[in-house]
């Protein structure tokens, strides 16, 4: 004799009904290579204004109370045999006083992937207008993966003109 529930469909037993979930879970852990946490060293960091001639900056729309740009140069050291990927740089950015200029935020910018070995970076970091200088930075670190974690730009995509003129 067969049993049922109220709804009139066959009850069956409790391992039958928890095994394909199981299942799935065990094949995703398995195929999905795990992207993992890569924390790099940065040194040789400065934080200087962004070029006069900053082909990004837009001289006909600037007005008295447009941020600042500042270009944070630095070099970070991947001590691994394997490029890191997505590699994120974090900082806390200070004015005058001492007190954070990016409110609720230390990730300062994206430097891709980066090679074995030392390789040198350069972001640009947006201050607010009215910001007491001088502008400073403290615990500047790097973090990226060991597999992608975006989605990968193309081959054929280019540098914006002030990533290019940092990055010489």
């Amino acid at each position: 004799m067969s049993h049922r529930t109220r709804s009139g469909s066959p009850v069956r037993p409790l391992g039958q009904r928890r095994w394909l979930p199981a299942l799935l879970l065990a094949l995703l852990l398995v195929l999905a290579p795990p992207a993992w946490g890569l924390d790099l060293k940065v040194n040789d960091v400065t934080l200087d204004p962004c070029p006069a001639d900053d082909v990004a900056a837009q001289p006909d729309l600037r007005r008295a109370a447009a941020p600042s740009c500042y270009a944070m140069r630095g070099t970070v050291l991947n001590s691994s045999r394997k490029p890191v990927v997505d590699t994120d740089v974090f900082a806390l950015i200070v004015d005058a006083s001492g007190e954070p200029v990016l409110q609720n935020r230390s990730r300062v910018g994206s430097i891709g992937d980066v090679p074995p070995g030392r390789s040198t970076f350069a972001l640009r970091v947006s201050v607010p207008a009215g910001t007491p200088e001088p502008i400073r930075f403290r615990n500047v670190k790097a973090r990226g993966f060991s597999a992608p974690v975006r989605v990968r730009a193309g081959a054929d995509d280019e540098l914006l003109p002030l990533e290019q003129e940092l990055a010489q």
